[in-house]
């Protein structure tokens, strides 16, 4: 049994191998490439958002990365983003004022810049998305692992829910700030939504 695992979350494909030398020909020179070593499978495969047999080669599944922004001096919420599909990049980026929605700062933007991924998504008739997020409130609340007891996240949730038939969502915590080159367009977008 391999004493290590190796998980590629982003790269030429997605999954658990069992050598470096596997792994590595899914990440050199793969633009953003995201993985990293376990000494368990369970947990490599948790790291790659669930079990190998549900995740095809990324460049098959159209993703998404979403990040929100709060503007204190205006109380402006909004998100940044962008949808990959066939090649091409759709820019997904608003911005709202809502009292209540505001009270929520930055995560307001974060729900709403997922749910702006899901419906274009939809709206192309897309079957199957991969959602990159960095505030895991995205997933927990779409999954219904959080309580919601904000106007946002009950809205969220019913969304999600709403479209659980048109839609298969598979979501990807990144770390924030870290260099991730589509965390940090998504950051830059959600930050020029709100004028800041």
């Amino acid at each position: 049994m391999p004493s290590k695992f190796y998980a590629v979350k982003k790269g030429r494909k997605v999954g658990v191998f069992n050598t470096w030398a596997e792994c590595q020909k899914q990440v050199t020179g793969y633009k953003g490439a995201i993985f990293k070593s376990f000494p368990t499978k369970e947990e490599a495969q948790k790291f790659v958002g669930g079990n190998e047999e549900n995740i095809e080669e990324s460049e098959n599944i159209p993703y998404a990365f979403v990040d929100g922004s709060f503007n204190a001096a205006t109380k402006v919420y909004g998100y940044g983003g962008f949808l990959v599909y066939n090649g091409e990049r759709i820019i997904l980026q608003d911005s709202g004022t809502d009292e209540e929605m505001a009270s929520m700062r930055n995560v307001a933007g974060e729900i709403l810049g997922s749910m702006a991924a899901m419906k274009k998504a939809v709206e192309l008739g897309i079957p199957k998305i991969r959602i990159y997020y960095d505030y895991m409130g995205i997933e927990m609340w779409a999954t219904g692992q959080w309580k919601r007891n904000k106007k946002g996240t009950i809205e969220y949730f019913d969304y999600v829910s709403s479209i659980s038939d048109k839609l298969q969502i598979q979501f990807v915590k990144v770390k924030g700030h870290s260099g991730i080159e589509g965390n940090e367009e998504a950051d830059r977008l959600a930050k020029e939504a709100v004028g800041n």
